[in-house]
């Protein structure tokens, strides 16, 4: 399987590219700067990053990379404009050219997947309050693939939304509770089982259906 990976420097990404290339999978990890080079802060950086990889097969799309800007911002002052511009761009909008750009790939496989990593903080079950930016672009991207899902479905791409569980990363922190090889392995399970009978599923890295 040729799988690409955005955000695959570090963290949950890099545990995917090291686990999917040990079980003899093609991964394509992409960073800012390197061999396959992605911006999403950038509109124009997927078109270059596709422009790279024409006429290469994706079989399954991972939109992993993304940012928690407003850690430790308080309501009051806090959690300025341009934060949220910044927020919205790399975790939405960047999500979204990025499989915009890279659907001709992903047409040339026989069984083509994209994999949104969102959070059980898109939920509105889990609204304990704070980290507004990063929680509402979290939900909007857990929208997005569900509504992508929809108009996919008949051009035979499956789409699935998963929380990767709280992990020990930089993002996580050390505190919480499982490490990027359980994290990976489990979103790798989930990638394989995704199917068009599944698509527009808001899963769990192991495998629970989480309430939207």
């Amino acid at each position: 399987m040729d799988i690409l990976i955005t955000g695959a420097t570090r963290g949950i990404g890099a545990a995917l590219a090291q686990h999917a290339t040990a079980r003899g999978d093609t991964a394509i990890g992409t960073s800012r700067g390197g061999e396959w080079p992605l911006d999403l802060s950038d509109p124009q950086s997927p078109k270059a990053l596709a422009k790279i990889l024409a006429g290469r097969t994706i079989d399954t799309l991972v939109c992993n990379a993304g940012i928690y800007p407003d850690r430790g911002q308080t309501l009051d002052g806090g959690f300025p404009a341009a934060m949220w511009a910044e927020g919205f761009a790399v975790n939405v909008t960047g999500t979204f050219l990025t499989i915009q750009a890279l659907l001709p790939n992903l047409m040339q496989s026989a069984a083509p997947r994209i994999a949104i990593i969102s959070s059980q903080m898109a939920s509105d079950t889990r609204a304990s309050g704070g980290s507004y930016i990063y929680r509402a672009s979290k939900a909007a991207v857990l929208n997005l693939g569900r509504n992508l899902a929809q108009d996919l479905k008949p051009r035979g791409v499956a789409v699935g939304i998963y929380h990767p569980g709280w992990v020990r990363t930089d993002m996580g922190g050390s505190s919480a509770e499982i490490d990027v090889t359980e994290a990976a392995t489990g979103l790798l399970a989930r990638f394989d089982a995704l199917s068009l009978a599944t698509t527009g599923c808001f899963e769990t890295w192991d495998g629970r259906a989480h309430p939207f």
